[in-house]
């Protein structure tokens, strides 16, 4: 089954575990060790989970002698936030619309609460 690349990291983001090992990385590059640290599982879980980060283009990992080390891969992460991005402008239009909108509503009822002061004088 082929899917389109944002797909395959919003499944690879949906995991907590993998999250987590995404926010362990901003710290730095670790050993699929140090990553496991945090977590009560097998090392073959772990790996499983570092597969799927690195089928989704979000992590690397590169072989260092006896050591699989894993580092953040930026293209990924980049390709979520350009879609993000998109609709934070709309998201943004529709709270300044929003805005203007009660404003007009408040406006409204300061001009009915000085015409009802007015008549009680």
């Amino acid at each position: 089954m082929n899917t389109d690349p944002l797909s395959t990291i919003f499944a690879a983001l949906a995991d907590p575990t993998r999250r987590a090992i995404i926010d362990q990385l901003t710290h730095g590059e670790k050993t699929a060790g140090e990553l496991a640290k945090p977590f009560s599982m097998s090392a073959p879980a772990i790996s499983r989970h570092l597969k799927v980060l690195e089928n989704a283009n979000l992590i690397d990992r590169t072989v260092d002698a006896q050591w699989r080390r894993c580092s953040l891969n930026p293209k990924g992460l980049e390709e979520v936030s350009n879609w993000v991005s998109h609709y934070q402008k709309f998201w943004a239009d529709r709270f300044a619309a929003l805005d203007d909108y009660l404003e007009d509503l408040k406006s409204q009822g300061d001009k009915t609460d000085e015409r009802d002061d007015k008549g009680r004088k």
